[in-house]
């Protein structure tokens, strides 16, 4: 399971109106994509390899390879930016939707067709920038393996090229030719005015902020522009109108964004969490909890409490934990007589509350981004996800308080103990991911690999292995989904740098930090303000905007970094998961079969938990800090 779910491709009315047009063009694509498919896969393997050669030689033999870190960075650009051509090609990039799905058929067709050519002229836009980038980097050799800077970034080039004549394709399959005229003729005249009224921006100050990182973004999410782009267009445009930075500034800040060694454990972990789901160790932790407490009053919620807490320390993605632990517990807990919209809601607020249960992909790229330690981030998160977990146990049981449980039995402890065999080699990876980073045996990044690893062998051995061909497919399908992450976060940073460059920042700090009730306040807006961009947008690119924001004023105000890190991503989880407009809401409906305006019902007693919880983390620090 991947976050797909989380994009809406072409509607199928759309799709009715035009179908695909097997043209020779559109042949040759296919055949084409087959190579970036399988060196996207090799590119995987070998930065696994050379992660886990590394851990190896320094901490076992004590005879580090110094160009490792180097070559694993030269790979990764690469997996990065042809995962989003793949990504592209998928159609599996973020996007919100929900907008474009409440339009009539003519409107959304219409509106389809103008996000297509916004995401074209992005790329149009881009391209001359990134092949500039590439000349000015090719003078510059590496350290270790003296090649060229050029070959790195060539990377960045390449996948806007390759995006580009994917989106040429797919906009001639699923746009009828009226409605693209009527898009670049509208995304031109745009372009137009702004060029003309260039002199008029760059009067405007601080309101060019509003104007093309608030307005111009905005109006690109509500007409399904995916969540890069988005970002992309709005940074394009703020520079290109209203200042004199040249876009190759742009091009590097992306590169930069992408280019932390940290970020390699993001497509590792992914890929751990197809390796969990293909082997069915995630199921067997399932299992095993649910021969343990099952039988209690709300023991089925516990249970699925439960495993999404273990089972998050295992995969680091909320999709890959509610894909596991839905399937293998809604039918029991149907049977015992729980409502959907309740098993729903309480499987979308238990995948909230797990989300700072390391290895956390959202905690990792936040230590990336703004410089806190991963390693105290993972300690930190244990605590704070107990904490929630805590309050929606509390709910769980006093929901329940009316339950009959005298018809389910305790398995025998023959059974248990058999459950418990198989689930054993499963439950040991959270504690070899904790002790390997919290020990200094090895970084976050090295130890997804170590993680990864470890669960092909004891899949392969224990729960029935995996085929080489569903190998090549997870590889495949982690290089997709990480390139659609990875873009996200290479746009954001740079949205986060021009942000940051027009002074805004200044301003707000000083608004901020002179708010009556000193760092309290500052606490109460920190909730609110994530918890509206956890709404809207996905996790990560609420982080990437506002960190290197906020972090500094929550210093200035005395706030321990971990301490403040918690409270962001708990309040961007929670976001995630409130409807009407939380991604992650409808994700959750789509996994558990559930309709969206039933489980809206549901989850609000749920939220409330979690804001408690929330809140509590916030008032007293000692929960984020005494494990450090």
């Amino acid at each position: 399971m991947t976050q797909a779910s989380l994009t809406t491709a072409v509607t199928a009315d759309q799709l009715e109106a035009d179908p695909p047009d097997e043209s020779a063009i559109n042949k040759t694509l296919n055949r084409w994509i087959a190579p970036i498919e399988a060196i996207s896969a090799a590119l995987m393997v070998a930065i696994v390899l050379m992660l886990f050669s590394g851990v190896a030689m320094r901490y076992l033999f004590h005879h580090p390879i110094g160009w490792i870190d180097e070559a694993v960075s030269h790979a990764f650009i690469w997996v990065a930016m042809l995962g989003a051509v793949l990504a592209m090609h998928r159609n599996e990039h973020l996007r919100l939707t929900m907008f474009v799905d409440r339009m009539p058929p003519r409107m959304r067709g219409l509106v389809h067709a103008f996000a297509i050519v916004a995401i074209a002229a992005f790329l149009v836009g881009l391209i001359g920038p990134a092949i500039e980038h590439v000349e000015s980097e090719w003078v510059m050799t590496s350290p270790a393996l003296e090649i060229p800077g050029g070959v790195r970034v060539a990377a960045i080039a390449t996948g806007l090229i390759l995006m580009l004549v994917i989106v040429a394709v797919y906009s001639l399959k699923t746009v009828t030719k009226s409605n693209l005229v009527i898009a670049i003729a509208g995304v031109s005249a745009f372009v137009s005015v702004c060029l003309w009224l260039a002199p008029q921006f760059a009067q405007l100050g601080l309101l060019n902020i509003l104007i093309f990182l608030t307005g111009l973004v905005a109006l690109c999410l509500v007409a399904g522009v995916p969540i890069a782009f988005c970002f992309g267009c709005g940074v394009m445009a703020f520079l290109a109108f209203s200042t004199n930075v040249p876009l190759v500034v742009m091009v590097g800040r992306i590169d930069e964004g992408m280019a932390s060694i940290v970020l390699v454990s993001v497509p590792i972990f992914v890929l751990l969490g197809c390796v969990l789901d293909a082997t069915g160790m995630g199921k067997a932790i399932v299992d095993l909890l649910a021969s343990l407490i099952g039988h209690v009053k709300a023991g089925m919620s516990y249970v699925l409490l439960g495993s999404l807490f273990i089972v998050s320390g295992i995969s680091g993605s909320k999709v890959s934990d509610m894909a596991t632990v839905a399937p293998a517990l809604f039918p029991e807990m149907k049977r015992r007589g729980n409502k959907r919209p309740e098993m729903v809601a309480l499987l979308a607020t238990g995948a909230a509350m797990a989300d700072t249960v390391p290895p956390s992909i959202v905690l990792i790229v936040l230590g990336s981004v703004a410089g806190v330690s991963i390693a105290g981030l993972f300690e930190s998160g244990f605590v704070v996800a107990m904490v929630l977990l805590l309050a929606l146990l509390v709910l769980a049981r006093w929901k329940a308080r009316k339950e009959e449980t005298g018809s389910v039995k305790r398995p025998s402890m023959k059974v248990i103990g058999r459950l418990a065999l198989i689930a054993a080699p499963a439950l040991v990876l959270p504690f070899l991911i904790r002790s390997a980073v919290g020990g200094g045996v090895a970084t976050a990044t090295e130890v997804s690999t170590i993680a990864v690893l470890y669960a092909m062998l004891i899949g392969q051995v224990l729960y029935g292995g995996i085929g080489w061909k569903r190998l090549y497919a997870m590889l495949v399908e982690t290089a997709a989904l990480s390139g659609a992450i990875l873009l996200i976060l290479g746009t954001a940073a740079a949205m986060a740098w021009a942000i940051t460059q027009s002074g805004v920042v200044q301003e707000l700090s000083q608004f901020l930090t002179t708010l009556p009730g000193g760092w309290i306040t500052f606490m109460g807006v920190t909730i609110l303000v994530f918890l509206v961009l956890g709404c809207l947008l996905e996790g990560l690119p609420a982080v990437l905007l506002l960190a290197p924001i906020m972090f500094p004023i929550a210093k200035k105000l005395g706030i321990h970094e971990i301490h403040y890190s918690m409270v962001i991503v708990c309040a961007m989880n929670i976001g995630l998961m409130m409807p009407p407009i939380g991604v992650g809401f409808y994700v959750a409906c789509r996994i558990g079969d559930a309709k969206p305006d039933e489980v809206m019902v549901a989850i609000w007693p749920y939220i409330a938990a979690l804001l408690v919880g929330v809140v509590v983390i916030a008032l007293f620090p000692w929960f984020s800090t005494f494990m450090l």
